[in-house]
């Protein structure tokens, strides 16, 4: 015979409740918290974490960057691979070591790019922009010009 479906309901609800609290691991984009983005970026830009310490000395990471339009990521390089899916908006990318608005591609909503740790690359937003990356903590933008870093300006 087979337990009525509220009993079962009920001990499953009991069961998820006893379980120690963890980080939430899904999210609705209601759900998603911004804020300031960390001083290595312009100012202008909001960031949410929603897995793991991208300022970790490892471990995996996944970021959201909240841009507004004609936002401007200097020529930069990272430590580790970058994974970027654009979520709404458009992303422009330029690669080498001046920024060339001419010589962009444009990344609508959908996009999806990997950018190596060896790629000069720049960027900027075209419209209010989102953007998700994960990768390999940690986050870190070693810019092409030290005086691009906007970390370094006060």
């Amino acid at each position: 015979m087979k337990p009525p479906f509220l009993a079962i309901t009920l001990t499953l609800a009991a069961l998820l409740a006893a379980q120690p609290s963890q980080a939430q691991n899904a999210f609705t984009p209601d759900q998603v918290k911004y804020g300031p983005a960390p001083p290595f970026l312009p100012v202008g830009a909001q960031l949410a974490v929603l897995e793991g310490d991208p300022m970790a000395s490892s471990g995996d990471f996944t970021i959201r960057l909240k841009m507004p339009d004609g936002y401007k990521v200097a020529p930069h390089t990272h430590p580790s691979r970058e994974n970027v899916t654009v979520l709404s908006g458009t992303l422009k990318v330029g690669m080498g070591d001046q920024f060339d608005a001419g010589k962009m591609m444009s990344f609508g909503s959908g996009s999806f790019a990997y950018l190596d740790p060896s790629m000069h690359h720049y960027a900027m937003a075209s419209g209010a922009t989102v953007i998700q990356i994960h990768g390999a903590s940690p986050v870190k933008f070693n810019y092409v010009n030290p005086a691009d870093d906007p970390s370094m300006k006060k």
